[in-house]
């Protein structure tokens, strides 16, 4: 009789903008699957691909222990801001604040430039008299008939979501819970979100933005997540389906309905873990990460094998100030179209071919070339084998295109304007690599770059070169890595307040009582999901600044008990962090606490990833040999089958390696050996 726990499988499941990717574990071997996205459905591509891995594999749905999702059904709302209809509470006085937001605009010379729409526009947004003084102290008393009144026009209005954002209430929160218990009174059934919840920390206008978003995008969340739910339950799957958060941990699914705003980083962040733990798989902690897929290129930096973490990222038109994975994005994926401007300058992206009709070597009636159609024409990809059987090409059909749209305009070869192509994505990527690292004040000759998504280890060793990082990592599930990365990822709940103090005039003890406080609320979370003391962890950390700054940096708190020592070592702390980030600290000026945070941290179990033996030597690795064009020049070079390669094998550029959902290219003068978990790691040349 077979052990359950040997049938046990995890299944983890990634929408991208041309592929739904699925990695299943079980009993140690890793199985993927890729089907068609579908955008306008994207739960249908989830289900596909869970059919599709049954079809294959063979897997029955009641051995499904673990499902975990990374979804991009709240950013896309932002993006095309299709959002429900949402009403906004607030204290009589800030009404605009949504509509003034801040003074900074992205081009101080646009004198065009225009704000972006608030979320809630003003006919929906109501002030009720109340006010709390910055330390929380009521100064006027809630009026509870105003409260009652617009109950009244809410329930006329028809809005889906309600927002209530008070002033100070991260300071004492009693106010906004009135509120909410006065309109359940008057018979208001609609979703709420209070600020005190969904972000109880400084800056008037990013709290109320944010708790007004997290509003509008519950009941879009709700229903999908309601439907995904629905359609895996017609599977007969019993787990308990969990969804990847922007900080690169994993929720239950129920509070990524309550807390949608926390998911809009979702996919993207599930790629960053599973790109750290793949690095440290080979020993190494510092790296870059990039993740190139059928329409953008995220890249992110991981240092000491942790991912850097902001709270004030921009989603679309919109800062969002709950905690993400610090992930820079730009609109170069494979399926990126190339085109001209006005002045037949040639641009790439960032409009995408999508995954229909796609690039025009997909044979899906594509007329715009692409990155992936540059790639084929300089023989980096098999023209027969470099995508799934039903998916057809034809080079001489891009070829035409290519001629067509690109070429004979700038008066150029089709080889050239391929090769342009690849020059202006990679220029695109570059910049955006240069974004997370030097601008952060960090070296890249000091990192690695993990390379990953289906278009990643095509272009990775070049940028490489051109930013001196002397090694690129390849992982064996390169394609497919965010949905891994859902597979070895912690369960993780952060909490946060804001107390704006002196440092020095903060009791040890009362920062002690904060901290337990939030300790017993990660306890009783993690508990919940059935996770025993001895894999739940708690990371504490305060956000400082020096008095009179307007912006601060986030530190570690030591663990044990806080005392005068701990504060001490923290301010220490402190001013290294901020002659790192800004080249200089002011040691003799007094520092300012604004924000306490923990993070309360469930440890997965991580699978062993290292593969099978493939039982042969190099050369019968190399599938076949084709002419692959470098910078200008022709080389034959030979292809390697990625899944025969053995570990531990070496070998010179030029070289390509086909693996079954990407492809890696090792150029002329680069060495690349396979460690023993099936990740290639390509030396690059100083």
């Amino acid at each position: 009789m077979t052990d359950r726990k040997d049938t046990e499988a995890r299944v983890g499941v990634d929408i991208g903008g041309t592929f739904t990717d699925l990695v299943t574990v079980r009993d140690g071997q890793v199985t993927v699957t890729k089907t068609p996205s579908t955008p306008a459905a994207p739960e249908r591509g989830v289900v596909d691909g869970l059919r599709k891995l049954h079809n294959e594999s063979g897997l029955q749905f009641e051995d499904v222990s673990f499902l975990a999702h990374g979804t991009t059904v709240a950013t896309n709302a932002v993006l095309e801001r299709e959002w429900a209809e949402t009403a906004l509470l607030t204290t009589e006085g800030f009404r605009d604040a949504l509509g003034i937001g801040r003074q900074a605009r992205p081009d101080i010379y646009d004198f065009q430039s225009e704000k972006p729409a608030p979320i809630v526009p003003r006919d929906r947004r109501y002030a009720v008299p109340e006010r709390l003084d910055e330390r929380g102290t009521v100064l006027e008393a809630l009026d509870e008939a105003a409260v009652r009144d617009v109950a009244d026009q809410l329930a006329e209005s028809g809005v889906e979501s309600v927002a209530i954002s008070l002033l100070f209430s991260f300071e004492n929160d009693d106010h906004e819970r009135r509120v909410e218990e006065i309109l359940r009174e008057e018979g208001i059934d609609t979703k709420v979100s209070l600020s005190s919840e969904t972000l109880p920390e400084i800056r008037e206008y990013e709290r109320t933005l944010t708790t007004a978003l997290n509003a509008a995008l519950k009941p879009v969340m709700d229903s999908y997540i309601g439907t995904l739910g629905t359609r895996i339950d017609e599977q007969n799957i019993d787990a308990e389906l969990k969804i990847m958060q922007s900080n690169g941990g994993i929720i239950t699914a129920a509070a990524a309905r309550d807390r949608p705003v926390n998911t809009l980083l979702s996919g993207p962040a599930a790629g960053v873990r599973g790109a750290t733990y793949v690095a440290g798989l080979a020993d190494i902690e510092d790296v870059v990460t990039m993740d190139m897929g059928g329409t953008s290129c995220d890249v992110s930096l991981v240092e000491g094998g942790e991912p850097l973490i902001a709270t004030d990222v921009e989603i679309g038109d919109y800062p969002v100030n709950v905690p993400m994975i610090d992930i820079h994005t730009v609109g170069s994926g494979g399926g990126s179209i190339a085109w001209l401007d006005e002045g037949d300058a040639l641009r790439v992206g960032p409009k995408s071919a999508g995954a229909d009709p796609g690039p025009v070597c997909y044979g899906r009636g594509g007329q715009r070339p692409t990155i992936t159609d540059a790639q084929l024409l300089l023989g980096r990809l098999d023209p027969a084998a470099f995508l799934s059987d039903d998916i057809g090409n034809d080079v001489s059909e891009v070829s035409a295109v290519v001629e067509r749209e690109l070429a004979d305009p700038l008066g150029i070869s089709v080889e050239e304007a391929a090769q342009g192509i690849l020059d202006v994505a990679n220029a695109n990527m570059e910049r955006a690599l240069r974004v997370v690292s030097v601008e952060r004040g960090y070296d890249p000759r000091d990192f690695g770059l993990v390379a990953f998504g289906g278009a990643g280890p095509l272009h990775a060793t070049a940028l490489a070169e051109s930013l001196d990082i002397p090694r690129v990592i390849v992982p064996r599930s390169a394609g497919v890595l965010s949905a891994l990365g859902l597979l070895i990822s912690d369960i993780l709940y952060d909490y946060s307040t804001s107390r704006v103090r002196p440092l020095s005039g903060v009791s040890p003890s009362g920062l002690q009582a904060e901290f337990d406080r939030f300790v017993d609320q990660g306890r009783q979370r993690l508990a919940e999901e059935r996770l025993p003391d001895d894999r739940m962890r708690f990371e504490r950390s305060l956000d400082l600044r020096y008095a009179g700054q307007s912006f601060e940096l986030s530190v570690p708190v030591p663990d044990g008990d806080i005392d005068a020592e701990t504060l001490s070592t923290v301010a220490d702390r402190f001013h290294d962090r901020h002659r790192k980030r800004y080249g200089h600290a002011y040691e003799d000026e007094p520092i300012e606490l604004v924000t306490l945070r923990l993070s309360a941290r469930g440890v997965v179990e991580t699978p062993d990833l290292r593969p099978s033996e493939s039982g042969g030597t190099i050369e019968d690795a190399i599938d076949s040999r084709r002419d692959v064009v470098f910078d200008g020049t022709g080389h034959e070079t030979p292809i390697y089958d990625r899944t025969a390669l053995p570990i531990g094998t070496e070998f010179d550029g030029p070289a390509v390696v086909a693996g079954p959902e990407s492809t890696v290219v090792v150029r002329p003068g680069q060495h690349a050996q396979m460690n023993e978990y099936g990740s290639i790691i390509v030396g690059i040349e100083s």
